[in-house]
């Protein structure tokens, strides 16, 4: 199974840790600068105009800030913010319930909106096009449509999977901003933000070894923060060190890369079981025991991003950076057939 300390998704003791080291500002928000540029701009000029921002889609893998700059947006532009995920919208009555509750230049916040079904998208586009809602009221011959006005609002959509969200709807948001893996230095400072309001103490080696293992996310960062906080507490004089830092997360078994048990086991199964590749991403997640969206979503961007994996036409290769560092060999073996998708 998907290791819970280095997976980007929230878990449920994330909940009240991520709210109290949430930045509430785009000034307070450490990282992805374009953005921060581009978003400043916009939300400047839409309160000059007291008019509502466009409606505006982020996306990008889990844990890099989507749900947190969805906040600050609402704070920025000094209006209120409602908050929910597409699997929890399961009717049309449900979105009718959101959107005739906002206000004025109100955030209606959507996380994984790629999951919204075919019927509910209709619903919406009135929404965003004309500030509209057509219900209807009834069934068979005595159903009747009802238009409601609606107040001009903005609707922040986030996606981990762009690709999966319908060309129709993903063209109706005017500000669409993809989110990146941080850098070494952008996860530094926030480690040490996140320390001072955890009250910890980490020194300057303490905090580059979390954030080198941190895989370029803020929330694996803070977590990992966190865990480093108990064994300083307990086993150390409080402080969070480079050395403490490095045998407990040894411990942990993260490694200098941010690579734990699953990637270990699917660079390994790679290299050994299909020559280093390339197979499938099917075979890959029947042979390790993960469903395939886990997968595509929280394990293969990282493994992407620092060069330890290639996705091919014909499935997944592992390369020969990844197999020096975990030392495997590299030369493949004479291979026979596999199921390639």
């Amino acid at each position: 199974m998907e290791e819970p300390l280095i997976s980007p998704d929230p878990l449920p003791e994330d909940n009240a840790a991520e709210a109290n080291l949430r930045p509430r500002t785009l000034a307070e928000y450490v990282g992805q600068e374009r953005i921060k540029e581009n978003l400043g701009i916009f939300i400047q000029a839409a309160r000059q105009r007291s008019e509502a921002l466009d409606h505006c889609l982020l996306y990008g893998p889990p844990g890099l800030g989507k749900t947190t700059l969805a906040y600050i947006i609402a704070q920025e532009m000094g209006v209120g913010l409602r908050a929910t995920s597409a699997p929890a919208i399961e009717k049309a009555g449900d979105l009718a319930a959101l959107l005739t509750n906002l206000e004025d230049r109100d955030v209606l916040f959507i996380d994984e909106i790629h999951r919204l079904s075919p019927a509910l998208e209709e619903t919406l586009y009135p929404a965003m096009e004309e500030f509209r809602l057509d219900i209807l009221i009834g069934q068979g011959p005595s159903a009747r449509a009802v238009k409601l006005e609606l107040p001009r609002f903005t609707l922040v959509g986030a996606s981990t999977r762009i690709g999966l969200l319908s060309a129709p709807l993903r063209d109706r948001f005017g500000i669409v901003q993809h989110l990146g893996f941080y850098g070494q230095g952008d996860l530094e400072e926030i480690v040490r933000r996140s320390a001072r309001i955890l009250e910890v103490r980490v020194d300057p080696e303490g905090a580059e070894e979390v954030a080198r293992r941190s895989r370029g996310t803020p929330r694996i960062a803070n977590r990992l923060l966190r865990r480093l906080r108990d064994f300083a507490q307990i086993e150390g004089d409080g402080t969070v060190s480079g050395a403490q830092a490095r045998q407990s997360l040894e411990r942990l078994e993260v490694d200098r890369y941010g690579l734990g048990r699953l990637d270990r086991e699917i660079l390994t199964l790679i290299s050994e079981k299909f020559s280093g590749g390339p197979v499938g991403i099917n075979t890959i997640a029947a042979a390790v025991g993960e469903d395939r969206e886990t997968l595509e979503e929280t394990v293969e961007p990282y493994l992407l991003q620092i060069g330890f994996l290639d996705r091919t036409p014909r499935g997944r290769c592992i390369t020969e950076r990844a197999t020096q560092h975990l030392g495997l060999p590299t030369r493949p073996a004479p291979r026979t057939a596999e199921p390639l998708f």
